[in-house]
């Protein structure tokens, strides 16, 4: 059986942590070899990155074109030291955000410049995507409201205006319409289990997994 690349993507707050665990645990009791990663912080060099990008400085704000070059950077260190060879020993690897995340939120989210991001994006992977994307779809609002109720305090971009996050969800279903073989969505608003579920028949289905 070969690897497989699983990307869980979304705004602030839709579920993912959970649900990669859910999906770990089933995928595993399956009988299948499962990596769960994240970006940025998947390797030791990205935990210094992610620091970077996600404590908030007021005095010393991260430039945006800065921004998207540390993604870029965790993303390329990651990709060599932990998806390919993960992918090489028929793996299946569940990574919190990926390539579309850089999109949506570098992309839709600042307006920086797409061509740009393409470049950096393939540069970093070397052409690597995902085998499937699960795109979990909530209100912005809703994710907040999550984010804010778990008591561990808002990171540097869970902090930005709701106009920020609200063109980055627009990003996200601007890339499913666009990709719909690769990236699927799942409606984030129903109940842990609920989506669990979903997920997991869309898994049994794009990835021929044995019932």
């Amino acid at each position: 059986m070969g690897g497989k690349l699983i990307v869980f993507e979304g705004v602030e707050g839709c579920g993912k942590t959970s649900q990669m665990q859910l999906c770990s645990e089933w995928l595993e009791s399956l009988g299948v070899s499962v990596v769960v990663t994240r970006e940025p912080g998947g390797t030791e060099l990205g935990l210094h990155l992610r620091r970077l990008l996600l404590e908030k400085s007021e005095d010393k704000p991260v430039a945006e074109v800065t921004e998207l070059l540390l993604y870029a950077a965790d993303r390329s260190q990651h990709v060599e030291q932990e998806l390919k060879p993960n992918l090489a020993a028929g793996k299946y690897i569940l990574c919190d955000r990926y390539t579309d995340s850089t999109i949506a939120y570098q992309g839709y989210g600042r307006g920086l410049n797409m061509s740009l991001i393409n470049q950096l994006n393939y540069i970093a992977t070397a052409g690597l995507e995902s085998d499937l994307t699960i795109w979990l779809d909530v209100d912005v609002e809703v994710g907040l409201s999550r984010k804010l109720s778990d008591q561990l305090g808002l990171d540097r971009i869970e902090q930005e205006t709701i106009a920020f996050h609200r063109r980055v969800q627009q990003g996200y279903a601007h890339l499913a319409a666009s990709h719909p073989s690769r990236i699927v969505r799942v409606d984030g608003s129903l109940s842990k289990e609920a989506v669990q579920q979903v997920i997991q028949g869309i898994l049994r289905v794009q990835l021929h997994l044995a019932r």
